[in-house]
């Protein structure tokens, strides 16, 4: 039985494409080990979406090859996308690989295996989850009909393909049935899912099937783009439903001219407008957002605007990036260039600022109750660490618990009352459950 290690690099999509590998490859009785020594075949499933990725997924391959240089008897398989995108410079870079595939190219990766019959049917009934049993990741789409300006993805992964409700469905009664709690929701473009299957939006469709699934507790929505939000998705999060209040939206910018240069379909006043309508629809609504600092013409004036922008509007959650030059973008031929370092400090500024504010939305919960969703136990602390509602995993805040006696039966994918009695920038912190 050949012995097969997967390393995953980038995005939760790179993580079910993975998963989706393992179970492909676990049908057909190939064993797969955590430690890649242990391997006779050694894929990498790269990210090549900004410069500090590729590096990361360039150092994850030359890790690789020099255990086959020890072992002249391993393979390495090169996948994902990075080389979806860079495919005839890897092949000519790194001659030592083995084999080189796209995205989601599985039938080619089992027929390099030495598969005869390498067709792949049934996908996400023999998916293996990687992530903790009680948290599923379910994804709705691929590819993106957008053009920003500094993304690379359309390039990478294509136009925007929805999977059928059905196919969606059938696969997150599976992961309920297998212990999932949680059921996170990923794409390019949530907004966007079934207008190239049904002629329109069809997210709140969707979410209406998957809130009928007895064993889910939570859905959770991550990449809703700002044009075209199907605002009727409020009334299902507002409705008691099994839909959190937690938006995860990427603005990247809020200056006009900015928003034009990124070649994003909004404006300031569209994206003011749906943050009002959200909050006052949902006052409890956990706000998410993503954005880019030192885009090509973005001046300092452009930075203040977008800085006191984050004051006023006070994000729950605020992750940031600095721009990365991406060859074949619209940008990459922009004027303008910002200086990293400027792009950096900027950055710094802005976290610095979100730090302050996410500490002062924590102070605000001492002494409130709150569902948890246990993720786990560290026995040397003594703890267990969870999350609330306004929390997506690996990216959001998290909430320490220190036990005692009768909390001992509590395991990873219970949800528990907690009530918080004290708190830092990104960590709530509980000494009893209630």
């Amino acid at each position: 039985m050949k012995k097969i290690h997967i390393t995953t690099l980038g995005c939760s999509k790179n993580v079910v494409d993975s998963e989706v590998l393992t179970g492909q490859l676990e049908s057909r009785q190939y064993e797969i080990v955590d430690k890649p020594q242990d391997s006779d075949v050694l894929i990498i499933n790269t990210c090549g979406f900004i410069e500090e990725a590729k590096k990361e997924s360039i150092q994850a391959i030359f890790e690789a090859l020099a255990l086959k240089k020890e072992d002249p008897a391993k393979k390495v398989f090169i996948a994902g996308c990075l080389t979806q995108r860079y495919k005839k410079e890897i092949e000519k870079e790194i001659p030592e690989a083995d084999a080189i595939f796209g995205t989601e190219d599985y039938t080619a990766i089992l027929k390099a295996l030495g598969e005869k019959h390498a067709a792949v049917d049934n996908l996400h009934r023999l998916r293996k989850l990687s992530t903790p049993r009680h948290s599923a990741y379910l994804k709705i789409s691929e590819g993106c009909n957008h053009n920003c300006a500094f993304c690379a993805i359309p390039g990478i992964r294509g136009k925007h393909r929805s999977r059928t409700i059905e196919s969606l469905v059938e696969e997150s009664k599976l992961l309920a049935e297998r212990g999932a709690k949680e059921l996170i929701l990923i794409s390019q473009d949530s907004s966007y899912y079934g207008k190239d299957l049904y002629g329109k939006q069809s997210i709140v469709k969707l979410l209406d099937h998957l809130c009928n699934i007895p064993e889910l507790e939570w859905i959770r929505v991550l990449y809703w783009y700002p044009t075209n939000f199907p605002v009727d998705v409020l009334d299902l999060m507002g409705n008691g439903n099994k839909l959190v209040p937690y938006i995860d939206m990427p603005i990247q910018h809020i200056s006009e001219k900015m928003l034009r240069l990124m070649r994003r379909g909004d404006t300031r006043e569209s994206i003011l407008k749906l943050y009002n309508l959200m909050r006052n629809k949902l006052p409890d609504i956990a706000l998410r957002t993503t954005l880019i600092l030192g885009h090509p013409g973005e001046t300092e004036r452009d930075f203040d605007e977008l800085h006191q922008f984050i004051k006023d509007i006070e994000f729950d959650r605020l992750g940031t990036f600095t721009y990365s030059d991406e060859d074949n973008t619209p940008a990459f031929l922009l004027p303008d260039k910002v200086n990293p370092e400027v792009a950096r400090e900027r950055q710094s500024i802005l976290m610095e600022t979100q730090r302050d504010i996410s500490l002062l939305k924590n102070n605000s919960y001492i002494g409130k109750t709150f569902q948890t969703l246990i993720d786990s136990f560290d026995a040397d602390m003594h703890t267990y660490t969870g999350r609330t509602f306004r929390d997506a995993p690996e990216i959001d805040n998290e909430v320490v618990i220190t036990i005692d006696e009768k909390n001992k039966t509590i395991k990873p994918g219970d949800f528990v009352m907690v009530q918080i009695e004290d708190a830092s920038e990104y960590e709530l912190y509980s000494n009893f459950i209630v």
